[in-house]
């Protein structure tokens, strides 16, 4: 494998600095600008995983503002369809193994969301320590640069092992308490006027967690048309427009919220 004398240096700046690691997200910080020269990217997000709360957290990035980060937490991550697919490979993973880019170019996701900071080429690593995912990079460039090549995926994988070790020694704990089981959260939202059925409450939940259909078909091992049944009972239950509006009633049932139901009658 090849490397410039630029991509050489950023990469002794990635090991010592995982070989020096205290804080993982401080690490996560750290690592953006060598990561974007070792792979000539644009932009860099990283973000932890909460296992219990399936939510992504703790965002830093380099080129991108917080409240555009902000905005994919509110509303693109339900529309998001590279997010899940990636992290569930388990290995670097370029956006267009999951999608090509000609199909990924016609979604919202794509000219609402990416083109907004020029993000073209896309490459993921979610870093697994056994089953528990400590952290991700997502690196984007513009579209002038080219895709990815094998050489620089070649890079990232020789970056990975270190980064998992250090993400898993230095990880921050979650400080809130552990999230309730599935089937406690599924309880408490059929106990609400919202007369869910038990499936309905699992596929709104699992919206509420940002999952795409596809995986919630999977998690639920039932087949994606009867995903697709339920998550419309769901909304018309719910009287929501889209996956952020049903996320946004889901939670509030959840919370006990009473505003929750102002304005509106389960149908």
């Amino acid at each position: 494998m090849f490397l410039s004398s630029s991509q050489t240096k950023a990469l002794s700046q990635v090991m010592c600095l995982a070989a020096e690691a205290t804080d993982a997200d401080l690490l996560r910080e750290q690592l953006a600008l060598p990561m974007l020269s070792l792979l000539n990217a644009d932009t860099y997000v990283s973000m932890a995983w909460n296992t219990g709360m399936r939510r992504f957290e703790r965002a830093k990035a380099l080129n991108m503002s917080l409240e555009h980060l902000r905005s994919w937490d509110d509303y693109y991550r339900f529309i998001d369809p590279l997010t899940q697919p990636m992290m569930q490979r388990r290995r670097p993973t370029v956006a267009t193994q999951v999608m090509p880019q000609s199909e990924l170019s016609r979604t919202e996701f794509f000219n609402d969301f990416l083109q907004r900071d020029r993000m073209h080429w896309g490459v993921n690593v979610y870093f697994h320590a056994g089953d528990t995912c400590v952290g991700d990079f997502r690196i984007w460039r513009h579209k002038d640069r080219g895709n990815f090549t094998s050489h620089e995926i070649e890079a990232l994988r020789l970056v990975e092992p270190a980064v998992t070790a250090a993400l898993a020694r230095t990880r921050v704990e979650a400080p809130e308490e552990p999230a309730p089981r599935l089937a406690d959260q599924i309880e408490r939202l059929m106990r609400q006027p919202a007369q869910l059925s038990r499936r309905e409450a699992e596929v709104a939940w699992l919206v509420s967690s940002g999952c795409p259909d596809k995986e919630i078909a999977r998690q639920l091992k039932v087949q994606f048309p009867t995903v697709r049944y339920h998550l419309g009972n769901a909304f018309r239950k719910l009287q929501a427009d889209n996956r952020a509006g049903l996320a946004a009633r889901v939670q509030c049932l959840l919370d006990g919220d009473p505003l929750a139901h102002a304005g509106w009658e389960p149908r």
